[in-house]
């Protein structure tokens, strides 16, 4: 399955924060999905730096 994560949701899940569901947590690390994001949530990243 591809997902394409959003900002939040790329955050969160690096983080391990407990506001990613259980399922997206599943979803994301499963080896079997391929994890896209976009460029603009690297640019969101960055500004919040």
């Amino acid at each position: 399955m591809n997902l394409l994560l959003d900002t939040h949701i790329a955050i969160w899940a690096l983080n391990d924060d407990p506001a990613l569901s259980d399922k997206a947590r599943e979803l994301i690390l499963d080896p079997g999905n391929t994890i896209y994001y976009s460029a603009v949530s690297v640019w969101e990243e960055a500004l919040s730096y």
